[in-house]
């Protein structure tokens, strides 16, 4: 019996992931198109943001590929409904996530609308994560690659963008991937993952951010209210911060503490108030760690938030290991939802602005941004 092949839209960011989803797809016998997103309009031509280069990187893999390929600009969509957030974050002080808000309102908002427009039965994308569907439920799963997997950042994802979505490449190894590109004389096969957010790249991360947001220079203290330094600005600092402090053991001429004399100095708390950053000496300090936390804009996977108190793991940022958690009490009304979470054991510099994932085994729950 001859059925015909689903018709895919991929989205090709001139990467290897992305590369070698298409290919994966055109291998599986679908009817394979790309599109390359293009989301930032500002210093295309910087060096930061080498957004030309990738789009004749994808434009060279779709035509190795024989597939069918155009750009398509959705940066006044970025800019509205995630650039403008992160600044408004920036601005009260708290660590924003963009990449998360991309994914929502972008890649499987906006490029999916288009894609379905265009005569698209599904979208497929570079990420390590996987869908898998029982009873009519589609799941979010962790990708195959603990070290790459990226369901923390598309927790956000519901039922409708998950039964429209393909992840070629979440069952398989970062180096299987490289290894399949190589295979097939894929130009991108050798090329370096990209890092940061696209509109930041590689630039000095004050400098750009100085561009849109007034800088006010303040004092950093220590918890007792001595000044132990200055800051060019808190929202150039992050919960948890070592790097970049510019102070060291000992200030004017004494001790800051004998105790810790010598032991690296970190951001712990931000007092907007004030204009003051906290900081404090050694990676122990009490200040540095949280039991619990409260966590809105809450996001469920399945539609459907679970029954309290809830036993799971959860992550308060990328890359950490998955922590053992209670999520205690889970509050909604018309305007937002929160939940308070309890973690088994104090966790290092949760910040506010990112987002809190909660994972039963290799099921991605949903989340919620930590207030």
């Amino acid at each position: 019996m001859n059925t015909k092949p689903l018709n895919i839209v991929t989205g090709l960011s001139g990467g290897v992931d992305s590369s070698v989803a298409a290919l994966l797809l055109k291998q599986q016998g679908f009817k394979v198109s790309a599109i390359f997103m293009k989301n930032w309009n500002e210093d295309d031509d910087d060096g930061y943001c080498p957004a030309e280069e990738d789009f004749a990187d994808a434009q060279s893999i779709a035509a190795e590929l024989d597939i069918p390929f155009h750009g398509v600009n959705f940066a006044p969509e970025y800019w509205d409904n995630v650039f403008s957030y992160f600044l408004e974050e920036y601005k009260a002080g708290r660590t924003p996530n963009p990449d998360i808000l991309c994914n929502k309102e972008i890649k499987f908002k906006v490029f999916l609308d288009y894609a379905l427009s265009q005569g698209a039965e599904k979208i497929a994308t570079g990420h390590y994560a996987r869908v898998k569907e029982e009873n009519g439920l589609f799941y979010l799963l962790k990708g195959k690659d603990n070290n790459k997997d990226q369901s923390y950042f598309l927790y956000t994802l519901g039922q409708y963008p998950l039964s429209k979505t393909l992840f070629p490449i979440g069952e398989l190894e970062k180096s299987s991937v490289r290894d399949l590109a190589e295979s097939h004389n894929l130009a991108t096969w050798d090329k370096k993952d990209s890092t940061g957010i696209c509109f930041i790249g590689e630039r000095n991360f004050k400098k750009f951010l100085s561009q849109y947001l007034p800088a006010m220079p303040g004092d950093m203290v220590t918890p007792e209210g001595e000044v132990v330094g200055q800051h060019q600005g808190l929202m150039y600092h992050t919960l948890g911060q070592r790097k970049g402090l510019g102070i060291g053991g000992r200030q004017n001429g004494k001790n800051v503490s004998n105790e810790k004399a010598g032991q690296p100095w970190f951001a712990a708390q931000k007092d907007l108030q004030k204009n003051q950053l906290v900081v404090v000496q050694g990676k122990d300090h009490p200040l540095l760690y949280s039991q619990k936390l409260i966590a809105s804009k809450l996001h469920w996977v399945s539609g459907t938030p679970p029954t309290i108190p809830y036993q799971c793991k959860a992550k308060t940022r990328y890359r950490q290991a998955d922590q053992a958690c209670t999520i205690t009490q889970i509050k909604t009304n018309e305007q937002s939802s929160t939940c308070m979470v309890e973690f088994d054991t104090p966790q290092f510099a949760v910040t506010p602005g990112q987002s809190v994932v909660f994972y039963n085994g290799e099921i991605c729950l949903g989340g919620g941004v930590i207030d």
